[in-house]
C-alpha cells in the first residue's frame, strides 16, 4: 500500500551538529521543492538517559524541537513543524515517514556526539528501513543546491528508480547528472548506462558520461570522481540485487554513504513505493 504523500521532508534529530546541518539542508531543498519540513525526535532509552543526566523533564525535548523549528523558519522562511514520539530510531522514523506522508528523509550522521547514535550501522539501519529515499548528510554545509550529481552505475538490476529520481532532482535544482560507469562493465551494464543516458536526453536533463578504468575499488573511484567534480550529491540505489524486501547494505554503499569528502548521499531503497513518488 502506497502512502498518501504530502510534500514533506522529514528530519530526525538528536540535536547534534550533523542533525542541525541536515535540517538546514532540508530547508534549502524544501524551498525549491515547495515542501514543508517536519522535525522528529524519537524518545528512546538514550533520550531518557540524557534527560536524567541533565536533570530535565521530558517536556524539554519538545521545547528544544520548538526552538529549532522557530530558528529554521526564521532563517529559511519555510513552514516547519515538529513532533516527538516514543520508540526506536530503527522503526519509528520509517513509521512516522509513512504516517505523515513524507516524500524524503534527511538524516544527519555524526561521530560520537549527540543524544543518539546516528553513526555507522545505526544510521545504515535507519536508511534500509525507510519507505522513501534518504539523503544522508554529514557536517559539510549546504552551499549552492544540488548542481552536480554523481550517478554511479554498478548493476543492471533496477536502475530506473534512481534514474527517475536523478531526473526529478536535476529538474528541480537545474543540475547536471554525471553518469559514472564501473570499469570493465559487461555489455548488458554498458547498454543499461546508455539507456539511462538516452532517458536523460529525452527528459532534457544535462548530463556527462564517463566509464572509469578497471579497478577493484569502485567506491573510492566514485568518491574521487565526485570530489574532483565538486559534486553536491551522490545518488545510489542501496544494493538492488538483494530484492525488494530483505537486503543489506554492502561495502560499496557504506563507503559512499560515509565518504570522507562528506558529500551528501541520496539512498533510494529498492521498493515499489519509490516508483510512485515521482510519477
Amino acid at each position: 500500500m502506497v502512502a498518501n504523500l504530502q510534500n514533506i521532508v522529514l528530519v530526525p534529530t538528536d540535536f547534534s551538529e550533523a542533525c542541525s546541518n541536515a535540517a538546514h539542508q532540508a530547508i534549502e531543498a524544501a524551498k525549491l521543492l515547495n515542501f514543508k519540513v517536519v522535525l522528529l525526535h524519537v524518545i528512546n532509552e538514550e533520550t531518557l538517559a540524557y534527560l536524567q543526566a541533565e536533570h530535565l523533564q521530558i517536556e524539554a525535548i519538545d521545547q528544544q524541537l520548538k526552538a529549532m523549528a522557530e530558528d529554521l523558519m526564521n532563517s529559511g522562511n519555510i513552514k516547519v513543524e515538529y513532533l516527538s514520539k516514543e520508540g526506536s530510531i530503527f522503526t519509528t522514523i520509517s513509521d512516522v515517514a509513512y504516517e505523515i506522508g513524507a516524500n524524503l528523509i534527511y538524516l544527519g550522521t555524526h561521530g560520537k556526539t549527540g543524544i543518539q547514535r546516528f553513526i555507522g550501522s545505526f544510521a545504515l539501519k535507519v536508511v534500509i528501513s525507510s519507505p522513501v529515499p534518504v539523503v544522508v548528510v554529514q557536517k559539510r554545509p549546504f552551499n549552492k543546491g544540488y548542481k552536480d550529481i554523481i550517478l554511479p552505475i554498478t548493476s543492471d538490476t533496477g536502475p530506473w528508480e534512481k534514474a527517475n529520481w536523478a531526473v526529478y532532482i536535476a529538474k528541480q535544482f537545474n543540475a547536471v547528472i554525471h553518469i559514472f560507469l564501473i570499469g570493465d562493465a559487461s555489455e548488458t551494464l554498458r547498454r543499461t548506462a546508455n539507456q539511462i543516458a538516452s532517458f536523460f536526453k529525452k527528459n532534457k536533463v544535462s548530463f556527462s558520461f564517463k566509464e572509469t578504468d578497471k579497478h577493484a575499488h569502485f567506491a573510492k573511484q566514485t568518491i574521487d570522481y565526485a570530489t574532483l567534480n565538486n559534486a553536491d550529491l551522490i545518488l545510489i540505489m542501496t544494493n538492488p540485487d538483494k530484492g525488494f524486501i530483505n537486503f543489506l547494505l554492502d561495502s560499496f554503499d557504506e563507503e559512499i554513504i560515509f565518504n570522507t569528502s562528506q558529500i551528501p548521499v541520496m539512498c533510494v531503497n529498492p521498493r515499489k513505493l519509490n516508483y510512485d513518488l515521482i510519477a
